[in-house]
């Protein structure tokens, strides 16, 4: 349990948000497009997992000390077993980031506060970087002419 108010929303949550809860029915809203606004880090983990009892508490601090500069959307594995399905997953807990609606990374275990902070870094740093098409364009070598 935290200290953190967690929301079960049916939209895309409000920018003030740092934790929520989301389901299968609310991935879309929640998630894909909330990460327009912002990146969106998807916790997927279950309770009897050690490694996601571990990383949850760190992912949640680090949401609250940013400051809602991200959005941490958990994922109970257990009651959402599409989520996993549709992203792959093949061991708990694992965190992916969205950003302008497309996953953009992800990492697998219980990690390092260092580590933690710089994903989340260079994931905001992408996404403030790049719109949505950037971040499916391969970009350009070399020296072109326009």
């Amino acid at each position: 349990m935290t200290d953190t108010p967690e929301i079960n929303c049916r939209q895309a949550p409000s920018p003030a948000t740092a934790i929520i809860d989301v389901t299968e029915d609310d991935f879309e809203a929640a998630v894909v497009a909330a990460s327009h606004l912002r990146p969106v880090l998807v916790d997927i983990g279950a309770d009897w997992c050690g490694p996601c009892r571990v990383l949850g508490p760190r992912l949640h601090a680090l949401a609250q000390a940013r400051g809602g500069e991200f959005l941490l959307a958990n994922v109970d594995a257990d009651e959402n077993m599409r989520i996993a399905g549709r992203h792959k997953v093949r061991g708990f807990p694992t965190v992916i980031a969205y950003s302008h609606g497309v996953e953009v990374d992800r990492f697998h275990s219980a990690q390092t506060d260092g580590f933690l902070r710089r994903f989340v870094d260079e994931v905001l740093r992408r996404h403030a970087e790049h719109g949505h098409a950037a971040l499916l364009m391969p970009t350009p070598t070399g020296a072109g002419g326009a």
